[in-house]
């Protein structure tokens, strides 16, 4: 089992607001434990709520045709059943949420399957540094497998000891806590292995590449690897450069 370790409690007064991040903190990813302080980020609320927002669902799952498919640079292209996908080992981890909207909820029980689960199996290749999060509906969100493969990252099928309700992403969603909750995909309906990174669906609507809570990265930034970077770079390692 993974657990998110204790946090001391944020240092300044419920509701109270900070301009930008400290200046102090560090700018790495992925961000660890430790560095993740103080528990509530800068321009966040707490709240014992937990907000439904998103611009529309998919239509009603049947399960019988579910699948969850990883594909991409990879040694082993997938594709799982849900009653595949949920015999995989189990696992409960303990996070906090952080809503790029302001409001942050802290101890969140999430149940499921862990990302390294998935990874093992599936082996990413040399030169896959960035994921593509597919889910649905069209709502791909893209982030460095670097921020993926964490103690406390996986695929949520509970949430506080039932199962995850379908405004909330249920049957399946990624929880990615160290980074802005949107990333955390609701829907999620597989992986795809990159070896540069593209914008997802909010990600070119303006929202930020990355998502860092602690250094406020709601709107902007860059593609940390274009693809035109990615096939220099593999032809400098002597890589077969991908189609």
């Amino acid at each position: 089992m993974f657990t998110k370790p204790g946090s001391a409690l944020f240092d300044r007064p419920f509701g109270s607001r900070r301009e930008g991040p400290p200046p102090d903190t560090p700018d790495v990813a992925p961000r660890p434990f430790e560095l993740r302080e103080p528990r509530l980020p800068p321009g966040q609320r707490l709240t014992g709520k937990w907000p439904v927002l998103h611009y529309q669902e998919p239509v009603q799952y049947d399960m019988a045709q579910w699948g969850f498919r990883v594909t991409g640079l990879v040694e082993e292209e997938t594709r799982w059943s849900w009653g595949e996908f949920t015999s995989l080992p189990r696992t409960e981890i303990v996070s906090d949420i952080h809503c790029v909207t302001h409001w942050s909820r802290y101890d969140n029980k999430w149940e499921g399957v862990h990302i390294r689960e998935v990874l093992q199996r599936i082996k990413p290749l040399p030169g896959a540094d960035y994921v593509m999060i597919h889910a649905d509906p069209g709502y791909p969100t893209n982030v460095a497998l670097a921020e993926l493969d964490q103690d406390d990252v996986l695929f949520a099928i509970n949430h506080d000891d039932a199962p995850l309700a379908r405004e909330h992403g249920g049957p399946l969603r990624l929880v990615l806590p160290s980074l802005y909750f949107w990333k955390s995909a609701k829907w999620v309906r597989g992986l795809e292995f990159m070896d540069h990174e593209e914008a997802g669906f909010w990600e070119k609507g303006g929202y930020h590449v990355r998502g860092d809570p602690w250094l406020e990265e709601r709107f902007g930034g860059h593609v940390r690897m274009t693809m035109q970077e990615a096939r220099s770079r593999a032809l400098r390692e002597g890589r077969r450069v991908a189609d």
